[in-house]
């Protein structure tokens, strides 16, 4: 691991900035800055709205000049460089763009953003393509290991105005995967609550859990193969992981999730193929557009490898 030091940011607030929170934008401006650091050095009056010390719930205004202190940041030196065929693949991959949004078909491997040792997520790769952009935030998240739509906001008006319809849970997205054994005919929704846990190699992992948040999924089957069904699903919540773990928690877990699957289901399927990737695909989503008001419906076509698998079971 090495390290560089940051030096003193000046940074004055201009309409696309206003209405945050201080804390959310410092996260979401130096995403590899632990959080605690950033608290850190807010409460301890490091950082300076108009030469003032100020809390980290701040609300920024128009106008605001914000001075960020020198920070050391730690990183690792084999994931600083800018992959360029992942750049490449990125810019092929957008489906929709306007004045408001970029809304792409994320491969599966690329992460959102970056974080734990990557320096390059989506959202990185876009602010590097894309520098007249001045501003450019994920208006949500799907896995890293997951692929198809994404959306990003190009405005901060755009970017509150979809929030809201996430909060109201106005946005309805479709997913596509492909899961191990007979889905049952009967199982057309799970409501299991789902709690977040930390494991002793500090992975992340989501468990059924009582004392967990409510969360609700629908399924519908497209197609069933001899060892293998084809689901349609849509998620009412959006909890971390959740499509993973409800379809694992009974049985029937996504081909090749490597954290929430069957090794020796997989095995089975790697003998045929040399594809791996967890084969879930956000397909569809529909939203209104934050600008003239109207229902927009994305979707995302599957990309080759999913297509392979599907064309090669039997």
């Amino acid at each position: 691991m090495k390290y560089k030091i940051l030096p003193v940011s000046i940074i004055y607030i201009n309409e696309n900035m206003i209405n945050q929170r201080l804390d959310n934008f410092m996260h979401s401006r130096f995403k590899n800055i632990p959080k605690s650091m950033i608290y850190r050095i807010i409460r301890t009056g490091k950082i300076r709205i108009n030469k003032k010390r100020i809390s980290p719930h701040y609300k920024l205004k128009i106008g605001d000049m914000l001075r960020i202190p020198p920070i050391r940041l730690s990183y690792y030196s084999k994931n600083t460089f800018f992959p360029l065929e992942h750049a490449t693949v990125l810019l092929n991959s957008i489906l929709y763009e306007d004045n408001d949004l970029l809304i792409i078909n994320k491969p599966s491997g690329i992460a959102v953003h970056g974080g734990s040792g990557l320096n390059f997520g989506v959202i990185e790769y876009f602010r590097k393509l894309r520098p007249l952009d001045k501003f450019l935030e994920l208006v949500h998240r799907i896995d890293r290991e997951t692929s198809g739509v994404l959306i990003l906001a190009k405005k901060r008006v755009s970017l509150t105005f979809l929030h809201e319809q996430l909060r109201e849970k106005k946005i309805k997205k479709e997913y596509i995967a492909l899961v191990h054994g007979a889905w049952p005919f009967q199982i057309k929704k799970i409501t299991e609550p789902l709690l977040k846990t930390k494991l002793h190699n500090k992975q992340r992992k989501v468990l059924v859990d009582s004392i967990g948040k409510p969360s609700q999924t629908y399924f519908t089957i497209k197609k069933r193969f001899s060892s293998s069904t084809l689901l349609s699903i849509v998620p009412k919540t959006g909890r971390t992981h959740q499509i993973r773990v409800h379809t694992a928690h009974i049985g029937h877990p996504i081909l090749f999730d490597k954290r929430y699957g069957e090794n020796s289901l997989d095995n089975n399927i790697k003998n045929k193929t040399n594809i791996n990737r967890l084969l879930l695909h956000s397909s569809v989503i529909h939203f209104i557009h934050p600008k003239n008001g109207k229902e927009i419906c994305i979707k995302a076509p599957l990309d080759s490898d999913f297509k392979m698998i599907l064309n090669t079971i039997i």
